[in-house]
């Protein structure tokens, strides 16, 4: 069975919809869930679920090998960002070569980088006057959103679109494709 481990930076509805989705899978589940934020509500969904949380600062992350040595002693096949805002450190990435993988809201390799996430990447798109958006799931290296892409689904803007109105078509692809995603890399692993 692979393990797989989430980090999420905020409401955690993506980790929750993965969690679910591997709750009676014979292939893989989620051993745990980690979070940048102590007051991430990512925080109740993983009590909810059952899931060892574990909660770290800048310095864990950035300072020591504290997570990257917290992966492999917990044996994890594959790391899950969802919602997690900051950038890898590259004990990390290197520890776990093209086993990371991140979900974007939009359309890479157009509204990715530092800084776009959420509202803010659904704003842009429509502020350019994009016809579609969508998501791209893709492995993650040393940069914001350059990593391969390897999944794309699109979702069509309508001329009344808000950035609200577009987060929930995207949210929708999200829950649609996201965890089926996760399974068919599984089977590479």
């Amino acid at each position: 069975m692979k393990r797989l481990a989430i980090f999420a930076s905020g409401n955690g509805s993506n980790a929750q919809a993965i969690a679910e989705y591997f709750s009676e899978s014979s292939d893989a589940r989620i051993v745990l869930i980690l979070t940048n934020r102590k007051d991430a509500f990512v925080i109740e969904r993983a009590k909810a679920l059952n899931i060892p949380i574990r909660v770290f600062n800048r310095t864990d992350f950035y300072e020591t090998e504290v997570i990257t040595q917290l992966m492999i002693d917990e044996q994890i096949d594959l790391i899950v960002l969802a919602g997690f805002l900051w950038l890898l450190p590259p004990s990390l990435i290197y520890a776990f070569p093209n086993r990371i993988i991140n979900i974007h809201p939009a359309l890479l390799p157009n509204y990715g980088g530092k800084g776009m996430y959420g509202g803010k990447v659904h704003s842009a798109v429509i502020a350019a006057g994009e016809k579609e958006s969508g998501i791209s799931i893709h492995f993650v290296d040393e940069h914001y959103d350059q990593g391969q892409v390897f999944f794309q689904a699109r979702c069509t803007i309508e001329a009344d679109d808000t950035p609200d109105t577009l987060a929930a078509k995207i949210h929708k692809l999200e829950y649609a494709h996201f965890a089926a995603t996760i399974h068919q890399i599984l089977k590479t692993l």
